[in-house]
């Protein structure tokens, strides 16, 4: 059962409206976060699930844009999470459903079986262009600080992240050692159960999410560069994650910042943004460098379609999504767009003719002379 305190916190007053995906995509009722409530509502009460509850609870992208919007402070982020759990323990869904939801895990939370499938997952849809020398690295478990040493912190290489987009980690390190920071980087374990906590695997991704913080347990501060990692794991331990952007931006800089020439559209990831409430700092970061230009999209707080494994499972609004969200990008001029999340940059990647980068690998450039 979904918590009934939850619920009822929901007054009914329409500000989410505007900022749910679905309900701004086809206008109807039942695919708003309010209306998703009312399902909720009605699903405790009869004590049964219907196949019409659960679709319009699967068309939720999960943004979160909603809980920012939202003047009575309704949790939504936990409303579907619930939900979602709830659906996958009680509800029997058809087989191709079943085998449909399954088929990512198979390879996605395993970094040993993505880097097997590389090869192959270049020339998928949906995947990042990427080298295979670069998937099949390895990061050192430590990595020195550089200059003073001012610290020493964590920093969780996720599953995807470090296979796909292994100099984003690179640069990520090299930054943070730059700044004075030796780094402890765990090889295991390789997935922190974000993407299972998407779908309403909780079970799963709490385990997951155990392990990954207790390979962490002598650091004070674990840093991650995923927005979605982040957002799930500062869930769980709250006092030790952060965002490397939100953990940089508080530092006094150590390393000098060289030019940059490049105008840049800054992408709100939804689990950033809205999850972490994490918007300033990254900018901040990229206002920075010399000779950079950021520029804002319209509709900052629209999501981009991606939502963990949503664009696999419900392609066609994620397609309207992404498209819808290549439009604002490119009419901002942007030689290139900046984006904290590697499913963000895959999806804006699919739909916009425009090269996506991570902040940390717009900062590292900063860092030596170009």
């Amino acid at each position: 059962m979904t918590d009934p305190t939850l619920i009822e916190d929901c007054v009914h007053c329409g500000f989410c409206l505007p900022t749910g995906p679905t309900y701004v995509l086809w206008g109807q009722e039942q695919d708003s976060p309010r209306g998703r409530i009312v399902l909720m509502r009605a699903a405790n009460d009869s004590g049964e699930l219907t196949a019409e509850q659960v679709e319009a609870w699967d068309n939720c992208l999960g943004c979160m844009a909603c809980v920012t919007a939202c003047p009575s402070g309704v949790q939504y982020d936990k409303l579907i999470e619930q939900t979602r759990a709830e659906v996958e323990t009680r509800y029997r869904r058809g087989l191709l459903d079943r085998l449909k939801r399954r088929a990512p895990f198979f390879a996605l939370p395993h970094p040993a079986r993505l880097r097997a499938l590389a090869p192959f997952m270049r020339f998928a849809p949906l995947t990042p262009r990427f080298r295979l020398r670069d998937a099949w690295s390895r990061l050192p478990e430590v990595t020195p600080a550089q200059g003073t040493r001012r610290g020493r912190v964590g920093f969780m290489q996720g599953c995807v992240q470090r296979v796909m987009f292994a100099p984003v980690n690179r640069a990520t390190v090299d930054v943070l050692a730059a700044e004075g920071f030796e780094v402890y980087a765990p090889r295991s374990p390789g997935c922190c159960g974000a993407l299972e906590l998407h779908v309403g695997y909780g079970d799963s991704a709490q385990d997951r999410a155990r392990r990954m913080l207790a390979a962490f347990d002598d650091c004070d501060t674990i840093l991650v560069n995923a927005a979605g990692c982040g957002s799930w794991l500062k869930e769980v331990s709250p006092e030790k994650v952060r965002d490397v952007t939100e953990f940089l931006a508080e530092q006094e800089p150590a390393a000098p910042r060289h030019p940059v020439h490049l105008r840049v559209a800054y992408h709100d990831a939804c689990h950033l943004a809205h999850a972490q409430g994490v918007r300033v700092q990254p900018r901040e970061l990229l206002r920075g460098i010399p000779g950079l230009e950021l520029v804002e999209p319209a509709e900052v707080d629209m999501c981009c379609g991606s939502a963990g494994v949503y664009n696999l499972l419900k392609p066609e609004p994620a397609s309207a999504l992404g498209e819808r969200k290549a439009r604002n990008l490119l009419a901002t001029g942007a030689q290139a767009v900046a984006a904290a999340n590697p499913g963000c940059a895959v999806q804006i990647a699919a739909y916009a003719d425009l090269p996506v980068h991570h902040p940390m690998e717009i900062l590292h450039w900063s860092l030596k002379p170009r």
